[in-house]
């Protein structure tokens, strides 16, 4: 029998709490709940108002692993959904605003993703993020190296730029920024990709060609586009552990010297949580905002 909760005031039926979704940590699907149920104070606040698309593993990673963009069958009434612009024509999404709704959106095995813009203004840019992606044999130490150096010259026009794992191979950069054009933050990000590349040939490509990849870490700075998104800070991943997208210090990334240093799973957040708080707060900061130059 599937065990019925109530979170404020909704009625949740949450199923399968036994099943074990990381094989490789005998991690469970409660476990999975539990987490989130934990982390939902500094997780809701960078979901809040953005259409989130679901990857979704119900299995685990090593079974089926798919996107779902438009609002998934069953979806409770109570659960916030709006129409979206999309390429394709306007779609309806999923908005997690509350408790509630994350547990019910966890319930069905997810990782987070969401875009750089919130719903009242699609397509205007209030977040500007780097995915740093390394190849083999490159690892996160030598995005770390891209890292410090994206944040040094994003701090020259005025941008603060925070860090978090992705929650697989490499690590994101995040700025709130003033808003504007997708198309302009997709433009800014992508010069500052080739100055890296530029500046750190030896480390740093900005194109996506595969063959140009290995050892060397591409910045992407496409995931700025209006139809992109990103994983969400603290989603957790479909991946052989339960890796989560972490936030984590400058002083962590200054000092990454293996990639174990900056690997974390859900077991690990709740404490640095308690330690740290969201590290990634400054990015719902309005005020702390930077403006993209020209």
């Amino acid at each position: 029998m599937t065990p019925i909760t109530e979170v404020e005031g909704r009625r949740l039926a949450l199923s399968n709490l036994e099943k074990v979704l990381y094989p490789a940590t005998g991690f469970t699907k409660g476990e999975v709940l539990h987490y989130y149920a934990t982390t939902a104070e500094a997780l809701l606040p960078h979901l809040r108002d953005r259409p989130v698309s679901f990857l979704r593993y119900p299995d685990g990673p090593d079974g089926q692993v798919f996107f779902t963009k438009n609002v998934p069958p069953g979806t409770p009434e109570w659960v916030t959904t709006a129409e979206v612009p999309r390429v394709e024509g306007p779609a309806r999404m999923v908005f997690v605003q509350d408790l509630a709704s994350l547990m019910w959106a966890a319930n069905l095995v997810t990782e987070f993703h969401t875009p750089q813009w919130v719903i009242d203004a699609p397509g205007e840019a209030d977040r500007l993020v780097f995915d740093l992606d390394p190849g083999a044999p490159a690892t996160v130490v030598e995005c770390c190296e891209v890292a410090l150096w994206l944040r040094e010259r994003l701090a020259a026009d005025g941008i603060e730029a925070y860090a978090k794992t992705s929650g697989s191979k490499g690590l994101h950069l995040a700025a709130t920024i003033r808003p504007a054009s997708s198309e302009r933050a997709t433009e800014y990000a992508k010069d500052l990709a080739v100055e890296a590349e530029k500046a750190l040939p030896r480390l740093a490509i900005h194109r996506m060609t595969k063959s140009l990849r290995p050892g060397k870490v591409f910045v992407d700075w496409s995931q700025n586009a209006a139809r992109k998104t990103t994983a969400t800070p603290y989603t957790l991943r479909a991946r052989r552990e339960p890796t989560v997208s972490a936030p984590v210090t400058w002083e962590e990334v200054v000092s990454c010297r293996s990639p174990q240093s900056l690997t974390f799973t859900a077991p690990d957040l709740a404490p640095r949580l308690q330690d740290y708080g969201d590290l990634l707060a400054p990015l719902l900061d309005a005020d702390s905002a930077g403006t993209l130059p020209g």
